[in-house]
Formats: structure tokens, sequence, C-alpha cells
């Protein structure tokens, strides 16, 4: 127990916790590996046996308990690996990381060799089973196909299932015809690994390396290993932040160093490595799936390349965290874990000669695949872009250029270096031969003279004094300068990403929502809290940036990242935030910016050439030397020496650490008790210690929907338990995107009901139906027996068990075969991925989505046929609470479908409604329609006399906003009464009905031949009372029959509004207005519906211009607003040839030159339109060009308003009529555009 204790009192600071020895246990013997699919046709030599962990040093460390099955899994993936004396043992190095369950990580380093077999029984136990092997499969024994050499490949990047390559049967001798105990020699792999709390990749490569040479080397080492592995575990500390360290391996010093607490967090995995394998393209590609939190999953041969790829695209995030499962390399006892319908990074290894498209995964649709080896990635269907990716790429390629790197990935290497790399399997090379390709990547010179020293018959050793383990300048070797170029060349890339998020984020803090009181409230309430104002942060970003914002706003690392900033003014900042707000406090201090001016142009990093200073000057002067290696009380006899034997250790001196006497100890356990009664103070303050973790925790796994995988534990029930976490989170996922969907949709009556904030922009909108597109693939495909796409099972399953019940069904079915014909007839889709997305939206739109499923889902037979029994669709009670769910979407209207699939072909079909109690319901003249929606109009479409309906097929309209309706006024009967128009759109089934209530002709009503109509949205699912509509918001419609009685009633019947109503109507069309311009562009909608609506401006000036308007006159026709303004221009136009304006003001002079110029315009145009229209039109152009303002004092000065407006009109009253300018005045400041449908054969 003492040993524990002195071994765990400095852990934290400790360089090293553990030293660990895995390899074979001679007591057990030869134990297949069925959890990495065992192949009994296979050689022996080339199956897989369970290692186990041979030795660690110490016991245990307090707070990283050791977990022996999980650190024997990782350093051996594939087991025990043998070879024969004929086979290639180069050692291999690799490196693995455990997270555990609260988030925190520990590194492994192992170094793995191969070491004779001496035992007997082993020797015995490997030639009865080639014995047996060779007995069933007489083929085998040809020395092509299983010669003793029947691997050339290392255990880390052996296949278990496939032939021998060629490469591996080119090496072997012919005589070796198989195992034979008497005549060959038998090895084994054996692993030593280093367990560390931080990233040091390089300075533990380099002590391994150290070790495994002075158990290979001619001669013993100068001290016995105890004393090496002693040191590192005990007495090397790590550097402090800021600082470079320098320690003793059993031959050379090893440095490192420690970035400083402004700069970036340690990251000592090479970028010069990742870059290269994959190209800068894709992997600003890989790094935008990253922070998307798709599905990643590596795909090599190699597991240090699958270590060195998932480490760097994650230390690229910062200052944002990876939160979800993280496993760099999946041991195969865990590929159950791609099953996993969560955001996962994990990295398979491949199987040599595995063609990619053998492997078959749970589900592609939202998979980043990333084939390492063969330097391509494929990628997820339609996802955002990142911000000026371009010019990110341009600017990472030219930091690697300065470094001699390709940004192309896969580049082809020089003969000298292929060679090398070929040799080694991807680069994995060791001791002598790895500082050689190492120097070689680097140095272009010397690779040509290595080239030349190979065609001389220079043996590669002597390349050494040039570069290899020679001195370098100020006494430095080729490896010491190969590290400080990687170092440098490590955070230089990074710091041009760390740089984009700097500029996009400058401003964040202004939009974070700091509520709370307290640590303890905020921790309660964190799920019902909004903590970032989303619409705001998105209405102040450049336009291009939006699409990736509004995703990555939506993502946990983003949340966490918010929740953390938050905490941090009641707790210390998380230290990524704090080196983050640090930058963004330095930026401002030189750039100081107000957030309205925010910009889309690129802007480089400009602290490249400091930030690589830094480093260098810490590798160049060693700050701190750690004790050296020294002799220990050791047992005689003990730890002796014996060429290529890892010998057994001394387990008692390597359990205790030293007791007394450095001062790094001494300041350790200082500040230990410092930081105790600190705590000890705070405690009664805050809360209870383990309430508080609990919340903690709580809060920031919060949208997490599994731990990490628990490596130590891989029971069916530990199995199972997991699987019901998938589903539990999949529900609760479901749950909360469903609820956020209508609370955001419902926009202020959400807020009424306490729910959260008022607006909802379409780009958000947009971004959550992906997000719930995203979620259903997930659902659909875990636990699917067979890999098949979404849209391809639906559609099987659905039309299968519908055909088994085709009377009870019959309309359902019509229903769900109408979305798929649809949906297969749009030539602009060309993936099933892409089939099925367009499939959720219109079912959505439809409000058919959560119907189609539930009839999809009733028959259990294809479900247990389809899925394992684990699979969330297969989980009764969660599927009906996931169907009710999307039941709850269907309260609210989605334009999903058509908002998104803009350039497809929709055939619509118009219905013309007269009003039929009257006799003028039928016409002899030739009706037309026009439709309009925000994409465009549909052109002029004429309508067969007396049929009174068409369907027409034209590119998608979006949302309709306008249908201008018409005829020729031919025949007897040209007079039409029309009550609505009704258009329907054939794939959404979306109803709009345009109320009209007016009279078409000449001699009737206004005189109009031509009316613009408004529309709203109807019912989509009562075609039969189509009048009857489901509206979120309401549309305005145009102006009908019954505001129209209630101004121009001739015998005073219906409502007149009071003037404070008129005012009201007028200030309230133009506040709408104002509010349309203060949304972002593309979530305006249609201002014609602002402008003509049945409350729009133009409406409410007709409501000010018919007060006290003398227009019913006994025994004469009815007189219009439009009357009035055409007399007065008359009168205008009368008084300047008279020459009595002559002497009025120029500015007055020119304006009535407009304002006749336009009502001369507007009455030679060829459109048939009406008095009322042409002064809506008026009011329109007056508003469009900023002149409304200036005709009113015309219309009010004129004599001719003394005989048509009675003495108490709004419109003679000098005082509101000022009013009525200077509100007016303000939509001076926006630029309105009016439709096609609006201004057409107007000239201007």
């Amino acid at each position: 127990m003492s040993g524990t204790n002195a071994a765990s009192g400095a852990a934290p600071c400790r360089f090293a916790h553990y030293f660990v020895i895995c390899g074979i246990d001679t007591e057990t013997g030869l134990e297949p590996d069925e959890l990495a699919g065992e192949n009994f046709e296979q050689s022996p030599l080339k199956r897989t046996f369970k290692s186990k962990v041979l030795a660690h040093y110490p016991e245990n460390v307090e707070w990283n308990p050791f977990d022996q099955d999980a650190v024997n899994m990782l350093c051996m993936p594939k087991g025990l690996s043998f070879r024969t004396q004929a086979d290639s043992r180069e050692p291999q190095f690799h490196s693995f990381l455990i997270t555990r369950e609260d988030g925190s990580r520990t590194y492994g380093f192992v170094h793995t060799f191969y070491e004779e077999v001496t035992s007997p029984q082993i020797c015995s136990a490997m030639q009865t089973l080639y014995q047996m092997h060779q007995a069933e499969n007489p083929s085998s024994a040809t020395p092509s196909s299983s010669s003793s050499s029947s691997s050339s490949m290392d255990s880390l990047a052996s296949s278990l299932d496939e032939a021998d390559s060629p490469s591996s049967s080119s090496c072997r001798s012919a005589a070796c015809g198989g195992y034979d105990a008497s005549r060959d020699t038998l090895y084994v792999s054996k692993a030593l690994c280093l367990i560390t709390p931080m990233p040091f990749m390089h300075a533990c490569r380099r002590f391994l390396s150290q070790v495994h040479r002075a158990v290979t080397a001619s001669l013993p080492p100068p001290l016995p290993l105890e004393s090496y592995v002693h040191n590192i575990l005990y007495e090397v500390p790590l550097p402090p932040p800021g600082r470079s360290l320098k320690f003793h391996g059993v031959y050379e010093p090893i440095v490192c160093q420690r970035p400083g607490p402004g700069e970036l967090p340690l990251a000592d995995f090479p970028l010069g490595q990742t870059f290269p394998l994959l190209g800068v393209e894709n992997l600003v590609q890989l790094f935008n799936c990253t922070l998307l939190e798709m599905q990643i999953l590596l795909y090599s041969q190699d597991y240090q390349r699958l270590m060195t790829v998932a480490e760097g695209i994650t230390t690229l995030l910062f200052p944002f965290q990876w939160q979800h499962v993280y496993v760099p390399i999946l041991p195969a006892s865990l590929l159950h874990f791609l099953d996993a319908p969560v955001p996962y990074l994990m990295g398979l290894q491949s199987k040599e000669g595995t063609d990619r498209s053998k492997l078959e995964l749970p589900q592609e649709a939202n998979l980043c695949f990333v084939d390492i080896d063969n330097h391509c990635i494929e990628l997820p269907e339609d996802f955002p872009q990142f911000p000026n990716k371009p010019e990110l790429i341009q600017e990472l390629s030219e930091v690697l250029l300065r470094y001699g790197i390709s940004p192309v990935g896969g580049a082809p290497p020089t003969s000298a270096l292929r060679e090398l790399e070929d040799d080694g399997r991807n680069g994995n090379l060791g001791g002598e031969q790895l500082a050689v390709l190492e120097l070689l990547q680097g140095n272009a010179t010397l690779e040509r003279l290595q080239a030349l020293a190979k065609r001389t018959g220079v043996r590669v050793e002597a390349l050494r004094g040039v570069g290899g383990e020679g001195e370098a300048q100020g006494g430095r070797t080729a490896v010491d300068e190969e590290e400080l170029r990687n170092a440098k060349l490590n955070v230089q890339l990074r710091e041009v990403f760390a740089s984009r998020f700097t500029m996009m984020f400058a401003d964040y803090e202004a939009f974070v929502i700091q509520s709370a009181p307290d640590l303890e409230s905020w921790l309660t309430n964190r799920e019902q809290m909004h903590n970032f104002d989303k619409a705001s942060f998105l209405s102040d970003q450049p336009e291009p940036y939006l699409p990736f914002l509004s995703h990555f706003i939506e993502t946990q690392m983003f949340a966490t990242f918010i929740d953390n900033k938050i905490m941090s003014q009641w707790e210390e900042k998380e230290p990524l935030l704090r080196v983050f707000d640090g930058r963004i406090d330095k930026a401002r201090l030189y750039n100081v910016r107000a957030p309205s001016l925010r910009s889309s142009n690129y802007q480089r990093c400009t602290i490249l050439k400091e930030s690589a200073q830094a480093i260098e000057q810490r590798l160049l002067k060693i700050d701190h030397t750690a004790i050296h290696p020294h002799l220990l009380d050791m047992k005689i006899g003990q730890g002796k020496y014996e060429q290529g034997f890892f010998p057994k250790l001394q387990s008692d001196v390597l359990s205790v650490g030293p007791t007394n006497n450095n001062r790094w100890s001494n300041r350790t356990a200082t500040a230990q008790r410092r930081k105790d009664r600190h705590r000890q103070q705070t405690e009664h303050l805050t809360l209870d210690n383990d309430l508080k973790e609990k919340y903690m925790q709580e809060a920031r796994s919060l949208g997490k929907n599994l731990r990490q995988p628990k490596l130590s534990d891989l029971s069916p029930a530990v199995i199972a338990q997991t699987n019901w976490k998938f589903v539990e989170g999949l529900l609760k996922e479901c749950r909360m995107k469903t609820k956020r969907m209508l609370v955001e949709k419902m926009g202020r009556e959400a807020v009424e009901l306490g729910h959260g904030e008022a607006n909802i922009t379409g780009l958000e909108e947009n971004t959550l139906i992906a997000s719930l597109c995203d979620l259903l693939e997930r659902i659909w495909s875990h636990g699917l027996q067979v890999k098949q796409v979404c849209a391809d099972t639906h559609t099987r399953a659905y039309t299968h068990a519908l055909n088994r019940n085709k009377h009870t069904c019959t309309h359902t079915l019509s229903l769900f075969l109408s979305l798929i014909r649809h949906i297969q007839s749009m030539g602009e889709i060309k993936t099933d991925v892409g089939r099925a997305r367009a499939w959720i939206r219109l079912s959505l739109e439809k409000k058919l989505l959560s119907q189609h499923l539930k009839r999809l889902l009733s028959r259990q037979a294809l479900t247990k046929k389809l899925y394992k029994r684990y699979a969330f669709l297969r989980c009764e009670e969660e599927k009906e609470q996931f169907l009710f769910h999307l039941l709850s979407l269907n309260t609210v209207d989605y334009f999903c479908f058509t908002s998104v699939f803009t350039t497809i072909m929709i055939p619509y079909r118009a219905v013309i409604i007269p009003i039929k109690k009257l006799s003028n319901a039928m016409t002899t003249s030739n009706p037309w329609v026009c439709v309009s929606g925000e994409l465009g109009d549909s052109g002029v479409r004429q309508i067969t006399k007396n049929v009174l309906e068409i369907t027409f097929d034209c590119q998608n309209l979006g949302k309709l906003t306008t249908v201008q309706l018409g005829h020729d006024n031919s025949g007897l009967l040209a007079k039409w009464l029309v009550d609505c128009v009704m258009v329907r759109n054939e794939i959404t089934g979306h109803t709009y009905k345009f109320p009209c209530g007016r009279w078409l002709g000449k001699g009737v009503d206004d005189g109009s031949l031509e009316r613009v109509l408004i529309g709203e949205l109807a019912s989509p699912n009562a075609d039969e009372d189509c009048g009857r509509g489901c509206r979120t918001p309401d549309m305005q419609h145009s102006p009908g029959q019954t505001r129209r009685a209630s101004i121009t009633s001739m015998g005073g019947r219906g409502y007149k509004p009071t003037s404070a109503q008129i005012q009201e109507a007028i200030g309230e069309a133009v506040n709408s207005i104002c509010k349309h311009f203060h949304k972002p562009e593309k979530e305006r909608g249609s201002l014609t519906i602002l402008l003509c609506g049945e409350v729009g401006l133009v409406g409410a000036l007709e409501l000010f211009f018919h007060n006290g308007f003398k227009s019913a006159r006994l025994f004469q026709k009815t007189v219009f607003v439009w009357d009035f303004v055409e007399k007065a221009v008359a009168y205008m136009e009368s008084a300047d040839q008279m020459g009595d304006m002559q002497e009025t003001a120029e500015p007055l002079g020119l304006t009535c030159v407009s304002l006749c110029h336009y009502v001369s315009a507007i009455n030679s145009s060829p459109r048939n339109i009406g008095k009322d229209g042409k002064f809506q039109l008026l009011v329109c152009l007056g508003a469009r060009d900023r002149l409304l303002i200036q005709w009113l004092p015309l219309l009010v000065e004129c004599p001719v308003i003394q005989r048509m407006y009675e003495e108490s009109a709004l419109l003679r009253d000098r005082t509101t009529v000022n009013d009525l300018i200077a509100v007016l005045q303000t939509l001076h400041d926006f630029p309105i555009t009016l439709e096609a449908s609006l201004v057409k054969g107007i000239d201007l």
C-alpha cells in the first residue's frame, strides 16, 4: 500500500504514469482470440492469439486507475503475432488513447518488437497446430501458399482472411515448407508501452526505441533497465507550461516542450504527415465534417496513421472539442460500435487486399469515410462548405510548401523515398531506417544523396554522418532538427485554423445569454434555458457564412463551448476558452470594429512567424533538466542481461517512487496543500461537491447519447446496455428536435407560453429539417441486418407491407406511391440518399410523415426480417413515442420541400370560382390567369371558355403570392363576378385561395378587366372545403367586396372606420414594412402582401383618401379616388400651360411633373386595370421611388379637393396630413422592389 501511495503522490505532474509490458503468457499457452474473427483456414502463423499484460509499473495510480483489459487490447489490437527467422521482424510503433467517462484522456505509446520463443510447450503447440492445418488443408502445403514465412506483415497490419500478397510471396524461400520446431526459430511479438497524461509522442517514441535498442545490443546498457524505467516514471516531471525539459534515455538525451498559457495546447502528432496523406483539400473537407459532427470513419492498414489523422484533425478544432464517441483505433472486438446511431470518430484497420466496396457499414447517409492509404475520402451528401474554403486551402498550401511538403494528397515521392516507404509498410519503419526516412521526407538534397548512395553501393548507415544520428549545428542531431521542424509546422498549420475561428466568433460574447443568478440554478435548469441568441448572431454574420454557421451553432461542441463560457463566471475558465478569449481580446486591441461591419473577406493569419519562434526558442534553449538515471537499491542477481530478450524487471523497486529529495515533489506537495485549503474554504460557499459534480456531468453530457465505449467489459449484458443507451438517446433526440421545431415555428405564441425566442428564419428552419433527416436516417439504420439505403428500405418494405393488405389501405397506398413517383421523376436528385431526404421533406410538407412511417412499421414480420433485436424500430414503446413526436409536427405548416428543390417542374391546377347565385356566373369572354410566387411566375395561361379550370406544368414557383386574373371582354356576357381563384400545387398538395369578390368588365364596378389577387394558404388536406385553412402565420389576401362595401357603399350601409382607426391602420402597415426589411434578406417573404394585402399600405391609404370623399351621388356613376387624382393632375397640367406654375419653386414644379408623368404612364398602360387598380399602382410606384410624401402636398393644395371632399375629411386637415407624411418618410430608408405582376406594362 505504501508503494501505491508513493507511486501516486505526485502523479498529476509526472511525465509517465505507467510502464507496461504485453506479450505471451507461457503459463496459459496459445489461446485463440475469438473476438478478432478467427479464421481456422489460415496458417497458424497468421492466426490471432490472445496477448496478456505481463507486467505494469506501478501497480496503480490513484487518479488514473490501470485498466488492464483496455491497455492490453490497444497495445496489441490484433493480439499476438508469430514469425520465423525467414520473416521480416522490424519493430513497429503506434499510439492510442483511452477516453474516460468524464472526457479526460490518457495516451499510450507502444513499441512492438519480436522476441524468440524459448518455451518448448509453445513451440510444440505451434507445430501441432501447423500439422493439423496441413492435414485439413493439403493444398496449402505448397511453398507459394503456406511457407513458414507466411506473412511478411507485422500483426498490426496483417490480414486475417485474405490470401498472401505477392510482395510477401516473393521474399520467401521455396525450401521453407512450414513451421518445423527442429529447423525453424519461432518469434512472437512483445509490446513495451508508456502511458502518459499528455501526448508527448516524439519523446515517448525515442525513449521506447532506446530501451529496445538496449535489449538487442551486443553490450549491456550502462545501467540496469530498471534505472531508466524508474527514472521516467518517478523522476521526470511534466514540463511546466511554456518551458522545455531534457531527460535522459538509455543512450541519448530526449527533449520535449510544453506550450505556454496563451498558446495553442500541446499537439505532438505530426500534421506534416497528416496533410500529405490526404491532401489539403480533402483534409479541409474532413475538418468541415468533424465540425458538423458527422460520423467519421478512418480506414488504414497502419494503426499509427489512424491515430495521427484522428489526433491531427481534432487538434485543429480549437477552441472547440469533439464531444462524441472518439476511438481512433477500434479493436476487432468492438466492431459493433460502428452500428452506433450517434456522431463518432473511429479508426478501423483495413485488411490487405480488402476492397472498399466489400466493407459493409450500417449506414452511410451521414458518414464521412476516409481511406487514408489511398488518399481519398467519401463525403456525405448535402452539407454546407466551410467559409472561405478556397482561400483557406491556398494559405495552408503555402505553409506546407515552405516546408517542402506537397499540398496534394498522395503525391508520389522520389524512388529512394518510395522504396523506404514500401519497405516499411506506409512509413512505419523502425530504428535507424525510420530516422533516415524522416530525414529524407524533410530534405530534398539528402533524398537525392540517398539515391546516389544506393546506386554507388554505399550502405544506408553511411548516411548517418550526414544527418541520421550525427551532430548538426549547435550539437543537435538531425532527429532533433526534424522534431523542431515538425513542431514549427504543426503550430503554424494550427494557427491558420485558429485564426479562422477568431475572426468568425470575434463577437460571440455579445450573444451569450447569462440569465441564471448562480451556478446551481443554471445547472438545474440547463435543459430549458436558451444560452445563445442564435437568430441575432446569424443576422450579424456575412451572407456567405450563414449556411455553415447555421448548422455549426446547433452542434454539441458549440453548445459545450457556450456552456463553458457561462460557467466561467462562477468557476475557473476552461483552458481552451481562456486561450481563445485572450486571443479575441488581443485582436480587439489592434482592430476595433463594430459588429455591423462584418465582412466575408478572408484575413490571413498574422502570427505564424511569432508562434514558430516561441517553440524554437524553447527547444534550442533548455529550461529544465530532469534527474539522470542512477543505480537503484536492487537485489543482486535480478535484472540479468541476455541479448534479444527483455528481462523480467524487479517490481519492488519500480512500485515505489522517491520519498524525499527533489524540489519538484516538494513544490507539488506545497501547491497541492494550498489548493486543498482553497477548496475547503469555498466548499461552504458553493454546492456540495458531489452534488455539483453530478450536475456538472449531467450538464456537460447533455445531448450526448453515448459515453465512451468501456474496453474493459465486453460482456453481452454490457453490450445490450450500450445498445439500450443508443435507443434512449435516439428517442430523447427525437423529442428535443420536434419540440424545438414546433416552438420555433409557432413564433410569438410560443413565446407567450414561455418556450423561447419569437422568430425563426428560413435558414434556421432548413437547418432543423436537415437535422431531422439526419436523425431519421440514423433511426432507420440502427440495427439494420443488411446495408441498405434509407429510401430503398422505405420503398421495398412499405410496398411489401401494403400489397398484403390492398383492400384495407388503398388510399394510403395511393398516397405513398404518388410520393414515390414524384421523387423518382426528379432528375435533379441523383442518389438514393438524396431521394430519401426528398421523400422525408415532401412527406413532412404534406403532413403525412408520421402516417406513412406508422403504416410502414405495422408489419412486424418484415421489421424482424430487416432489423436486429436491439434495433430502435423493434422497441415497441419507443417506436410509438417516436411516431407521436413526428405526428406533432402536423400542427404547423412546413415548406421544406418547396423551398429546397427550386428548379423542379411542378404541376399546378387553377380553378376560377364565380359567385353562382348571380346570373353572371358564366362569361362569354376568354379568361386568362398568371400565377406568381416567391421564385417566379407561370406566364399568362389561357383558360378554355366556360371551363374555368386549367392544369399546367412550370418550374417551382415557391410559395404562391399573387394571381393576375383577366379576360378579353368579348361576347355578349362579358361582365364577370368572381368570388375567388383556387390554385393547388399537385405535388405538395398546398392549396392557395385568392379572394376577389369584384366584377371584371367594362361599365361595372371600377371598369377593370384585370385584377391582381393576393393569396392565402388553405388547408392542404381538405379539397372540398378549401376556405378553412391551417395557416402559420396568416397570409393576407386581396381586398374583397367586404372592404369595398365599407368604403363606397352608396346607401351608407357598412362599417365606416374612425379617423383614429385609419391612422392606426396606416401606422401598422408602415411598421410591417419596416420589420420586413429588418429581417435577413432571404427570410423576408413577399413584400407585395405588405403593400397590397388586406391590411397593407395601399388599403390603409385608400381608407385615408375615402374619409370624407363624396363618392356616392344620386343618379350618377360612382366616383373613385382615381377620379380625384386624374382631375388634380388635369388641373396641374392646365395651370402649367397657362403659366400659373412658372413662379412655383423649382422642387415643387419638378414634383408636379413627376406626378403628371406617373399618372400618364399608368393611364397609357396596355393593361386593362380598373380605377382602384390604378390607384394601387400609383401608391406602389410612389413608395418604391420615394415620391409619396412629395405628391401628398400637391393633392392637398389642389382646388379640386374642395369640390370632391367634405370639410371634415382627413385629407383637408393639415395636421393629419403632416403626420401622414412623417410616417411615410420612414419608408425612404428601405429599397422597395415591386413584383413584376404589379408593374407589368408600365413605361416610366
